[in-house]
């Protein structure tokens, strides 16, 4: 399976998507013109991916900032990682920033909506 890396740009985040490895990152800025037509991508590397997933898959969120679009495509993000979680083991990152209250309520509130554990690490 092909691994997937977008470079990041002024609104949209960089992805590093590594098979291989299990490892899954959303780094940066999300504020995409057509946040699903962004993402869309990354959900159907996920579909594949959840074929063949690794032991551990280990995904992490550092983001900067992200708008409400956004937010919807980081739930699908989450459910599909959900899928995986109900048969190899799925680890999900929050990162923040220490005094970046809403990312780490973002997170918590994510934590709310799906099945898999969230751990939240500051950066």
């Amino acid at each position: 399976m092909e691994n997937l890396f977008l470079e990041k740009s002024n609104k949209t985040p960089f992805i590093e998507f590594d098979a291989n490895r299990g490892f899954l990152l959303i780094e940066g800025r999300s504020i995409p013109e057509d946040a699903l037509d962004f993402y869309q991508p990354l959900f159907t590397w996920l579909d594949k991916y959840s074929e063949t997933a690794q032991e551990v898959t280990v995904m992490e969120f550092k983001l900067e900032y992200f708008n409400t679009s956004s937010s919807k495509c980081i739930v699908e993000i989450l459910r599909r990682l959900e899928d995986i979680n109900c048969e190899k083991q799925v680890e999900v990152k929050w990162f923040y920033e220490q005094d970046d209250e809403d990312m780490q309520e973002s997170g918590e509130d994510y934590m709310q909506l799906v099945n898999v554990p969230i751990s939240f690490e500051l950066y």
